[in-house]
C-alpha cells in the first residue's frame, strides 16, 4: 500500500479561489460571476485584481446563469460561483435551456457540496447536484478530492471548450496531491495499485478511502484505489481494467446513491462486465445539521464504512 502523508489541510474551495486568479491572469476573455458569496466562494482575490471582469449579481442566482450565457457569445469565459444547492437546484431551467441546450461554455463553480456543508442542514446539503448535472447532454462533472486538484481542476476546465459543473466542498481536509499535477478533463487518477478489490472515491471520499486502504493492508487485503475527479465523462476504461484484475468493486461518494458515480459505474459494468459492486453514498435520505464527521459517521461515508463495504463485496466474488 502506497502511503500518502501531508502537511497541511485545506478546503477545496480555496482551491478554488487560487485556480480562478491564476487562470484570469492567463487569459483576459476570462471573468467572474457571484451571486452575493464572494467570501464564501474565495472569489475574492480574483475581484480585486479584475473589477471590471468581475460581477456581483446578487441573490438573484437565475439571472447569473443567464447573464453568464450571454456572455459567451461574446468570447467571454463565465465562470459562476455560488453554493452548489443554487447552482444547480434553484437554476436547472436555466442551466438546461440557456447553457447546456445551447452549449454554452459557462462554468459552473459550487462550492459548499454533500454533507460536509454541516451546520447549515439538509435545505443547503444538496445530494442530488451530480445527477442533476450529469444528466444534461454535453455537460462536464468534475469532482476534485483536496486544494491542489481543485486548483489543477480550474486551471484545466478554463482551457475546456464547452458546459462544465465543478463541485468542492467547505470543510478542511488533508492536502495529499502534488501541487505541480497535470490535470486530465476524463482520466482517472490511481492512487494505489492493488489485486483483491477496486475502491473508486470522488471528491473528499477520497481520503477516507486512503485510510480505508492502510487499513485493509493490515489485514492483508490489496485494495486498488482511483480516484474518479471526471464523472462524467467517466474513464470506463480504468475501471473495467481495474475489475477485471480484482473482481469486485466498492463506488464511495458523498452524493445520493441514486444518481451519482456509482449508479455510473453500475451503468457501465452492467452493459460491460458484470461485476459484484457495493455503494458507499447516501442512502436516499436528506442530511441534517451537525459537524461533517458526525455527519459522513452517521450516514455511512467514513473510511470504517468502506472498509465494511469491502469484506461485503469480496465475500459475493
Amino acid at each position: 500500500m502506497k502511503k500518502y502523508t501531508y502537511t497541511e489541510k485545506k478546503d477545496t474551495r480555496s482551491g478554488f479561489g487560487a485556480g480562478l486568479l491564476e487562470a484570469g491572469r492567463k487569459n483576459e476573455n476570462i471573468v467572474a460571476l457571484c451571486a452575493d458569496l464572494i467570501g464564501s466562494l474565495k472569489m475574492g482575490d480574483f475581484q480585486k485584481e479584475f473589477p471590471d471582469r468581475f460581477v456581483q449579481v446578487g441573490i438573484a442566482e437565475a439571472n447569473m446563469i443567464g447573464i453568464a450565457a450571454g456572455m459567451t457569445i461574446g468570447g467571454k469565459i463565465p465562470f459562476t460561483g455560488t453554493f452548489a444547492n443554487f447552482s444547480t437546484g434553484r437554476v436547472y431551467d436555466q442551466i438546461r435551456q440557456s447553457v447546456a441546450y445551447s452549449d454554452k461554455n459557462v462554468k459552473i463553480c459550487a462550492s459548499h457540496a454533500g454533507l460536509t456543508l454541516g451546520e447549515d442542514g439538509a435545505t443547503h446539503q444538496i445530494l442530488e447536484d451530480i445527477g442533476m448535472m450529469k444528466m444534461l447532454p454535453g455537460m462536464t462533472v468534475i469532482n476534485p478530492c483536496d486544494y491542489n486538484q481543485t486548483k489543477a481542476a480550474t486551471l484545466a476546465i478554463a482551457e475546456h471548450e464547452g458546459p462544465v459543473y465543478l463541485r468542492f466542498g467547505r470543510p478542511v481536509i488533508p492536502v495529499f496531491t502534488p501541487a505541480d499535477q497535470k490535470f486530465e478533463i476524463g482520466k482517472a487518477w490511481m492512487v494505489n495499485e492493488g489485486t483483491d478489490v477496486t475502491i473508486i472515491a470522488t471528491g473528499h471520499l477520497v481520503w477516507e478511502a486512503i485510510l480505508a486502504g492502510e487499513k485493509l493492508a493490515e489485514e492483508g487485503i490489496n485494495a486498488e484505489i482511483i480516484n474518479i475527479h471526471t464523472i462524467k465523462p467517466l474513464d470506463e476504461e480504468a475501471i473495467l481494467n481495474s475489475v477485471k484484475k480484482t473482481g469486485c468493486i466498492v463506488t464511495c461518494e458523498e452524493h445520493n446513491r441514486y444518481g451519482g458515480l456509482g449508479e455510473s459505474v453500475a451503468q457501465l459494468l452492467a452493459t460491460q462486465l458484470p461485476t459484484p459492486q457495493e455503494f458507499i453514498a447516501v442512502n436516499d435520505t436528506f442530511g441534517e445539521s451537525g459537524t461533517p464527521a458526525d455527519l459522513m459517521k452517521k450516514y455511512g461515508l467514513d473510511s470504517s464504512n468502506i472498509i465494511e463495504a469491502t469484506k461485503k463485496v469480496m465475500k459475493r466474488k
